[in-house]
């Protein structure tokens, strides 16, 4: 069987979709992309979940075989912060009045995951 990055990363998606399952989180989407355009440029949300409380989770999955090259977290760049705010600020348009909202991280090294909550705001 090939591995592929995009293996490892739908692997970890639904991973961590179990593990903030298990904690009371409900899906709301997955793979929620804005497309680039000329003005514009793409971002993409991992999962958007929903606390009990009524807050809108915006969760970037990272997923690694091991920690290396300073580990899953570590690789959520600035830039990368950056698109999934886009994302989500383009995501919340649809909304009258948005909710409160939080963006997470959720680590996966080897069998390890770490759920990072408010990991970056949007300030």
């Amino acid at each position: 069987m090939v591995v592929t990055t995009k293996g490892i990363g739908d692997e970890g998606e639904a991973r961590a979709w179990a593990h903030l399952q298990r904690h009371g989180l409900t899906l709301v989407q997955r793979n929620y992309r804005v497309a680039a355009g000329p003005r514009l440029r793409g971002g993409e949300v991992d999962l958007i979940l929903r606390e009990r409380d009524g807050t809108l989770v915006f969760v970037e999955v990272r997923a690694r075989k091991t920690a290396g090259f300073g580990g899953a977290a570590a690789s959520v760049t600035v830039t990368k912060q950056r698109r999934i705010i886009l994302a989500a600020q383009h995501y919340l348009r649809g909304f009258a009045s948005p909710p409160a909202c939080r963006f997470d991280v959720v680590a996966i090294e080897g069998e390890r995951i770490e759920w990072l909550r408010g990991a970056f705001d949007a300030g």
